[in-house]
């Protein structure tokens, strides 16, 4: 789960604990663009929080006016870590996120009005919902939101993480996919794996991941091995379908994003209802 920056430096894996822990090789200065290949890559739209990295995004049918919505690691809650099978939804926040320019630069403060989703089972995300609106956030600051993929991210297909807590990206490529993979008591579906390249570190969780050819999110960065430990904190492993237990040492990975592009209903609301809406439930609701 990286590791998550809170007070000072956490080493909260998953990818932060609140931080993904951003192994992304390549690493690029604030201001300044990644390989070549990733040259329309900039940190338009992303945040800070806290702890983390994360992004202001829409889904490809959000309208303007409705409510602005961050997505960031579910290890990034302010509550804590949510459990294996926990699932939070609507719960009342003020959280606070610097709004980046594509330069890095600091241009706003964004504010929550709500948790609208998180969970770590199956997926590591946090949703906030926003007290500004897509069209307020473009006019006043002249920033754009990120577009979720709707589709499964592709094999080969280039890649940029960019974390807005460090002003920071790192390139590589989408190495494959883990069918599941398992950090301490956590357990993940259809991870993307990243080419050695993508060392990131504490602090680049909850950072969107780029897809060059398509400019949209197509996965958040989450977590890597750090130590070569087999399934334990900050040492995820890959289990495949047979069982059989593969473990990387320092390769760091993501977890897909189109996945929840089917539960954004009408308002920016996460409506688990929604056809085609896989996300995990609450208990009340299973």
């Amino acid at each position: 789960m990286g590791k998550a920056l809170t007070g000072g430096l956490l080493a909260l894996a998953l990818a932060g604990a609140g931080a993904a822990p951003a192994f992304a090789g390549n690493t690029q200065p604030a201001g300044k663009t990644p390989a070549k290949k990733a040259k329309a890559v900039d940190f338009a739209g992303t945040v800070a929080l806290s702890n983390c990295s994360g992004s202001v995004v829409r889904s490809p049918k959000s309208k303007p006016g409705d409510p602005a919505l961050v997505l960031t690691n579910g290890h990034c809650i302010e509550s804590g870590f949510p459990g294996p099978g926990e699932v939070v939804v609507d719960q009342p926040s003020t959280r606070t996120f610097k709004l980046l320019d594509a330069k890095a630069g600091e241009v706003a403060t964004l504010t929550a009005s709500k948790v609208s989703y998180a969970t770590m089972t199956d997926t590591d995300i946090t949703i906030y919902q926003l007290t500004s609106s897509y069209r307020d956030i473009t006019k006043k600051y002249g920033i754009k939101p990120l577009e979720l993929a709707d589709s499964h991210p592709v094999k080969g297909r280039a890649i940029t993480v960019v974390s807005g807590y460090w002003k920071k990206t790192y390139s590589c490529d989408i190495d494959g996919f883990a069918y599941r993979l398992k950090e301490g008591d956590w357990t993940w579906k259809d991870s993307v794996r990243y080419t050695p390249a993508c060392q990131t570190i504490g602090g680049t969780s909850g950072s969107p991941v780029i897809d060059h050819k398509t400019g949209k999110v197509t996965a958040i960065n989450n977590t890597g091995n750090e130590d070569g430990e087999k399934c334990t904190f900050n040492n995820p492993c890959e289990v495949d379908r047979k069982g059989k237990v593969t473990v990387r040492k320092g390769i760091n990975y993501a977890q897909e994003t189109y996945g929840i592009v089917p539960c954004v209903g009408k308002a920016s609301r996460i409506d688990l209802d929604r056809p085609g809406c896989k996300l995990p439930r609450p208990a009340a609701q299973r």
